[in-house]
């Protein structure tokens, strides 16, 4: 969706911006594809909170496109301020939870840390897990031999 209102380069300073590490063209300016999330993933979300037999018009679907790219865009660059700062190059779930929180989203970002504790909880049961699979199989082979 290309929005002409008020279109002058001060209101699109944001498209400078290279938040996603690399796409930017030569003058600086970041593709509208490299920026955009897919809008056939955009209207999947969309229509998972719907009933049924609703329809979703393109002109919403565009709307919605724009709106949470620009959120995590926003979320994104508050989060990458915060690791420069830090001198860290790696933004991770913590910091997204950090700028959540400083830029006034609370109502998310407790639910995401809970969510980024749990994920954590599960990717260490499966990695001991992995672990003990490799040494059973390991076993295994030396008993074979």
């Amino acid at each position: 969706m290309v929005d002409n209102i008020g279109s002058n380069n001060s209101d699109r300073e944001w498209l400078k911006h290279d938040f996603a590490g690399g796409s930017a063209s030569d003058d600086g300016i970041v593709k509208e594809q490299d920026r955009l999330l897919p809008i056939a993933n955009v209207g999947r979300i969309m229509k998972q909170i719907l009933p049924p037999n609703a329809k979703i018009s393109k002109e919403a679907k565009e709307t919605m496109q724009e709106c949470v790219s620009e959120f995590i865009s926003f979320v994104t660059g508050e989060a990458s301020d915060r690791c420069h700062k830090e001198k860290r190059k790696t933004v991770n779930g913590d910091d997204i939870c950090w700028a959540l929180a400083s830029l006034g989203f609370d109502d998310y970002s407790e639910p995401l840390k809970r969510y980024l504790y749990r994920y954590r909880e599960v990717e260490g049961e499966r990695a001991s897990h992995r672990e003990v699979e490799g040494e059973r199989a390991g076993h295994n082979k030396a008993s074979n031999d």
